[in-house]
Parts: C-alpha cells; sequence; structure tokens
C-alpha cells in the first residue's frame, strides 16, 4: 500500500438528487444502488474515480435529511457529517430542476463553517430545465456552481476543472509513489510477492451484527447500524490493517459489509431484491466469507442456504456465532451448531466454527488469523508428484468398483487451478463412477493434502486416444 494516500473527495447533498448516480458515473460502473425512492444510501461507499487521468478517491454519503440524532436519518446525517473529516475536498450535489431548497441552504451553512474546499455541482441540468435552478446555486455562497447530468455523463470535464486546483498537485503525488511501489512489485520475483489484502466479506441473516462486528474491528462506528431490521443495503468495502496480537505482524485486510440475506419469498421490494443482488456480488468478489450467526436464534436452514451458495460460487468459508456474551448454554449451543453444520453441508465437513462478541471484541482476532490461514489453503498448490503419490495411495486403499465387471482405470491426478482448488482426473469408463467414490476422493485431497475445509472441485476426463488400452 502506498505510503502517500490520494486524494478523497466527498459527495453530498439531500436525498434524491443524485449523488450515486454521479459516483456511478465517477468509478466507471454501478457499485452504489440507484432508486427513485429517496434514502437509498445510507452507509459510505468509497471508490476509485478517474477523470481524465485524474486519480482520486470518491465517497459517496447518504442523503443529508433534517431529524432527530437519534432517528436512522439522524445517524445516517452523522455518517455524512464523519466523512469529512480528513477529506481533500466535497462536491455539493443540489437539483437543478428543482431549485434550492431549504434544506440545500442549511447544508450550505454547515459547509461554510468547515475547512472542506467544495465544489458546488447542479445536477440533472440536462436541456433548458436546469438552467434556472443552476444559476440559483450561485446564492449558496460556495463559488460557481456546475452545470452537470451525471446521468448522461455531461460537465465531466467542467468537474475536472473544479476539482484539478484542489487536488491536482496531490493526486500527482500520489501517482508517483504508486508507480514506483508497482515498479518495485515487478521486479519481485514471484514467490517474494505480496499476496495483497484478503478480501473478508461477512454475510447473514438480517440483525445478525454483521455492520456491529465491522465497526468493532475498525473501532470507529464507519457502519450505519441500529435496532432496525435491514440498515445496511450497499455493500461496503473497507481497506483496514491488522495487527496480530500473537506474531505482531500487521497484516491487509479489505472488509465488506453486506445487506442481510432473509428467504427469497420474503425478499419483494425492489430495493431489498437490488440489496441482495449486491451481497452475492460481494461473495463473488470475496476471497474468504464470514457467515454471522446470531447466538440467540442458532443456525437456521436459511443460514445453509447461505453457506451453500458461497461454497457454489467457491469461496472458502467460515462460520462465526455472533452475540457470544448473551448466549445461553454456549457449550450445547456450539456442539449443536458444529453437529448441524456438518450434516447440512455434508459436502464440506469440518467448517472452521468461531464463537465471537462483535460487542466485547471476543474471539475476532482469532476469527482473522483463521481467515488468513484458511486463504492459504485455498491458494494452495500441490506439485504433480506429491499429488500423484496421494493418488496412488488412495487408489491401492480402496481401489474403483467394476460396476457389471467393467473396470473403471483412473491414470492420474493434476491440479488445474487454485482459488477454489480444481483438479483434473483422466482415466477410462469414468461415466461408471460413482459418486461416492468421488466424494472418497474428495475428502482424501482435503485431509491429506492441506485443503481442510474449503471447496474443492474435481472433474474426470476421459483419455482423448481412443484406442488406449484399458
Amino acid at each position: 500500500m502506498s505510503p502517500v494516500k490520494k486524494p478523497e473527495v466527498v459527495i453530498i447533498g439531500r436525498p434524491n438528487v443524485g449523488k450515486s448516480t454521479l459516483f456511478n458515473r465517477l468509478v466507471g460502473k454501478k457499485l452504489a444502488l440507484v432508486d427513485d425512492q429517496p434514502g437509498v444510501t445510507r452507509d459510505r461507499r468509497m471508490g476509485d474515480a478517474n477523470i481524465a487521468g485524474l486519480h482520486f478517491t470518491i465517497v459517496d454519503t447518504a442523503g443529508w435529511e433534517d431529524e432527530d440524532e437519534l432517528s436512522l436519518p439522524g445517524r445516517m446525517r452523522k455518517q455524512t457529517e464523519a466523512s469529512l473529516a480528513g477529506a481533500d475536498a466535497a462536491v455539493f450535489v443540489i437539483d437543478a430542476r428543482a431549485g434550492l431548497t431549504p434544506l440545500d441552504e442549511e447544508i450550505a451553512r454547515y459547509l461554510r463553517e468547515q475547512e472542506v474546499p467544495v465544489v458546488v455541482v447542479a445536477n440533472k441540468a440536462e436541456g433548458k430545465g436546469g438552467e434556472a435552478g443552476a444559476m440559483e446555486a450561485y446564492a449558496l455562497g460556495l463559488g460557481e456552481p456546475l452545470a452537470m447530468s451525471a446521468e448522461h455523463g455531461e460537465g465531466i470535464a467542467d468537474l475536472f476543472g473544479g476539482l484539478w486546483p484542489i487536488i491536482g498537485a496531490k493526486a500527482e503525488e500520489w501517482e508517483e509513489a504508486n508507480d514506483i511501489e508497482r515498479a518495485e512489485y515487478a521486479a519481485m520475483d514471484e514467490d517474494d510477492r505480496p499476496s495483497g489484502p484478503l478480501k473478508l466479506a461477512i454475510v447473514g441473516r438480517p440483525n445478525a451484527g454483521k455492520s456491529t462486528l465491522i465497526n468493532r474491528l475498525l473501532g470507529e462506528d464507519r457502519l450505519l447500524t441500529g435496532p432496525e431490521a435491514g440498515i445496511t443495503r450497499d455493500s461496503i468495502a473497507i481497506d483496514w490493517e491488522w495487527t496480530d496480537p500473537k506474531s505482531g505482524e500487521t497484516r491487509e485486510i479489505r472488509l465488506i459489509d453486506t445487506a442481510g440475506m432473509r428467504k427469497k419469498k420474503n425478499v419483494t421490494e425492489k430495493l431489498e431484491k437490488l440489496s441482495v443482488a449486491d451481497a452475492r456480488r460481494a461473495v463473488d468478489f470475496a476471497e474468504v466469507v464470514v457467515l454471522l450467526l446470531d447466538a440467540t436464534q442458532g443456525l437456521e436452514h436459511q443460514d445453509l442456504k447461505i453457506a451453500s451458495l458461497v461454497l457454489e460460487e467457491g469461496r472458502a468459508l467460515m462460520i462465526a456465532i455472533n452475540k457470544w456474551d448473551v448466549a445461553e448454554d454456549a457449550s450445547k449451543l456450539f456442539n449443536g451448531i458444529r453437529g448441524a453444520l456438518d450434516d447440512g453441508l455434508a459436502q464440506v465437513r469440518g467448517l472452521p466454527l468461531f464463537a465471537v462478541s462483535a460487542k466485547t471484541g471476543k474471539g475476532l482476532d482469532q476469527m482473522l488469523s483463521g481467515a488468513f490461514e484458511i486463504r492459504d489453503a485455498w491458494s494452495k498448490r500441490v506439485s504433480t508428484s506429491a499429488l500423484n503419490r496421494w493418488f496412488d495411495d488412495a487408489l491401492e486403499a480402496n481401489p474403483p468398483p467394476a460396476p457389471g465387471g467393467k473396470r473403471i482405470k483412473l491414470r492420474y491426478i493434476t491440479q488445474a487451478g487454485t482459488r477454489p482448488p480444481r483438479f483434473v482426473i483422466f482415466g477410462t469408463r469414468l461415466e461408471l463412477l460413482p459418486t461416492s467414490y468421488e466424494r472418497y476422493l474428495v475428502n482424501g485431497i482435503r485431509a491429506k493434502l492441506g485443503f481442510d475445509a474449503v471447496p474443492v472441485r474435481v472433474t474426470l476426463k476421459a483419455n482423448k486416444n481412443p484406442y488406449a488400452k484399458d
């Protein structure tokens, strides 16, 4: 990670002015959820923005609302205010079609009291409908407003012109440091190169404590939490450094918070469907996934469905039982969940299981240490010679069956890939090989070759030569 910090620009404004649309435009992909209803964004979301070579971190924030601080909108506003700490610039977005509102003026008063330089964007200014609103924005006292249409990509060059004088020098400094870092990385031997940040996603049902757990790890209220179910909507990725208390080593982690996944039949609203789809994409992006359970509710069928989804995607999976500080009959609960996991996920027995508490911090360091260990197993490659020595021993200990007197010949095995580990077995009459024998081989790979409880893929491939002898 470069010691020079990339400049950070925060998007701020009242609900439904197009902040997330502008965020998606600047990062070049639809990362933030966008919908016609106001208040879709609740947590801060960060992305890598690039305008004509000007690189910076862009931060999408919740819509600013004038509500009681203890209410959900009030807590969302506090998150937005916190995002300005350490920011290099703020982009204040108004709706040019609607014109200035009292809430816009309140936000402008707040921004004028801050030290962060502000660029005013009059969004939705395409056509003549937004001209008057864009002109009104001069009254905010924050400089010349930029007329834009985030949806259609109009005015991006003007935004470059507004941001360059503020963050241009810092962006160039970051790019120079980043070029040096990339050159040093390229010069390393492949075995000496760092493996990069651990991409760790936290998934589970609503109210399992996912955001609270991440806040505990970070040591700050970075994510919005509360008693309301389904607060998290977007999948939020946060780069963080964790110091292993045993070794003292500092390791990079990209933490990914996700929306709670309810039973499919209960998900009826469009916005919740978008949130769940976003959570599934986060699983696909992750290397290791922690399925967070609620100790007060135990293991439910929906938890097993989420676990199966993670394994089908080929991700390394761990289970953490949260709220352990209030668990009743803890030993019985732990053993019961252990047994139910082994029965319900028979394809991957022995998944790592941790008892944790987001409230007290119990078990979190052990969970993170386990996440690095399981990523190592998920990324492991076995030499062809060692693999085939094991293969020969496995065949000798338990030869494949001969259904109908027809001999199945398994010739050799090779590892085709990692992350997840993938193997190809070559032989003849493989279509006759029972599933139970395939399972025997997969379990042997896990137990004997150090792949533990990570998902393992095995493909059977017939010899190419049709005249090869059986």
